[in-house]
């Protein structure tokens, strides 16, 4: 069966007050079973308000289980936007199509130029980041990945939801993670915020992490955009739909974004409370439901919450983020998607995480595990060498 058949069989505002009803009772009966495996039903204790008794508890189990699981490590990475150009018309985005800014698409040389930027910073995995049109969309992403993939690693996609044929050529060409995040599982709220443009579509966005293990992408990014709607449903549902994907597509990894809403371009809209406090207890229940999954701590965040937080249970972090297009190389502060809060550079975040004992990792997926050899997997590669044009 499909998310969006499961999704069907819960209702959004019913999953809320559930939420509300849970007891500490409840929570205790979650906590004593953690290492047994939690339900989906221990999921909502822990997410209630019942839960913030036990968030001490909650963050230091969290903290073992994923020192456990993952070591004193964290993953850095850096999004890299491709384009800004957007059909989509969202209340929350910079980029949407009714903001009167100047659009820009990166060409061969500036997609390389970024790129060059970001392995000077020690990148050897980068995230690519669109808009949705249907201008620059499977063409164009395999020309970027094609360009890209002689110098990195790993290689993975924040774009417009595209069918599973279209993931599996882009696997081939050497993607190896998506993201693509629901903004909001409410089916009342989703269309105030997606007025017009492919987006407004939420059962083709609902199933694009089905057509991606179908196609048999590595990674798959889940997650909600907190402050469109209860933090605590939106939460479950992300729940819910991970459940899903482990249950069906069992080979492949996943991992969990928190996103809050940031400054960005164009008016200001209605925003419901997730403070950092929530993010943390949203991030430790995730934990304890799944001690697999990824989690990612986003530059949105203020240096002083990330200091203290990233070791909760996070596994990933981005660093040194420009949310617009050629934001390394030839337009650093231009056209931005949102506002980031976190602004020191890799190296900063390297040096603070080796001082509290982890270690940056700076890859995701090595080439090596394909058969592939970074440098070699293209049969034509740009001729440019990445250290020539960073000169």
């Amino acid at each position: 069966m499909s998310f969006f058949k499961t999704w069907q069989q819960h209702d959004f505002a019913t999953i809320a007050a559930a939420i509300q009803r849970k007891s500490p009772a409840d929570v205790r009966r979650a906590l004593d079973r953690v290492r047994a495996g939690l339900s989906l039903e221990d999921l909502q204790a822990l997410l209630s308000p019942a839960a913030a008794p036990f968030l001490e508890e909650m963050a230091q189990l969290s903290h073992r289980l994923s020192v456990e699981r993952f070591g004193r490590t964290m993953q850095l990475f850096a999004p890299m936007y491709l384009t800004n150009v957007c059909a989509n018309v969202c209340t929350y985005c910079g980029f949407s199509a009714q903001n009167r800014i100047p659009r820009k698409a990166l060409d061969d040389a500036e997609i390389l130029a970024e790129a060059a930027a970001l392995k000077q910073l020690g990148f050897d995995h980068v995230l690519l980041v669109t808009g949705e049109s249907s201008r620059y969309g499977r063409a164009y992403f395999q020309n970027a990945l094609r360009l890209l993939r002689p110098h990195f690693s790993g290689l993975s996609m924040e774009v417009q939801p595209l069918d599973a044929d279209d993931y599996a050529a882009l696997t081939a060409d050497g993607l190896s993670s998506v993201l693509v995040y629901q903004e909001t599982y409410d089916p009342k709220t989703y269309p105030l915020h997606h007025r017009k443009g492919p987006k407004s579509d939420m059962a083709y966005r609902l199933e694009t992490p089905d057509r991606l293990g179908r196609a048999g992408v590595k990674k798959i990014g889940l997650g909600a955009l907190y402050g469109l709607a209860d933090w605590r449903a939106e939460s479950w549902f992300v729940g819910l739909h991970l459940r899903h994907l482990e249950s069906n597509f069992w080979r492949t990894r996943y991992s969990l974004s928190f996103p809050r809403l940031r400054p960005h371009e164009g008016g200001d809209i209605t925003v419901e409370p997730f403070g950092e406090r929530d993010l943390v207890h949203a991030m430790c229940a995730f934990r304890l439901f799944s001690q697999e999954v990824e989690l990612s701590l986003s530059t949105r965040e203020g240096e002083r919450f990330r200091d203290h937080a990233f070791r909760l249970g996070f596994t990933t972090m981005s660093a040194g983020s420009r949310t617009n297009p050629g934001g390394y190389a030839s337009a650093p502060d231009s056209l931005e998607q949102f506002a980031i809060d976190d602004e020191r550079s890799p190296a900063e975040i390297a040096a603070f995480l080796r001082a509290q004992g982890y270690e940056p990792v700076w890859k995701d997926w090595d080439a090596t595990y394909d058969g592939q050899e970074v440098g070699r997997i293209i049969p034509n590669p740009p001729s440019v060498a990445l250290h020539e044009m960073a000169r």
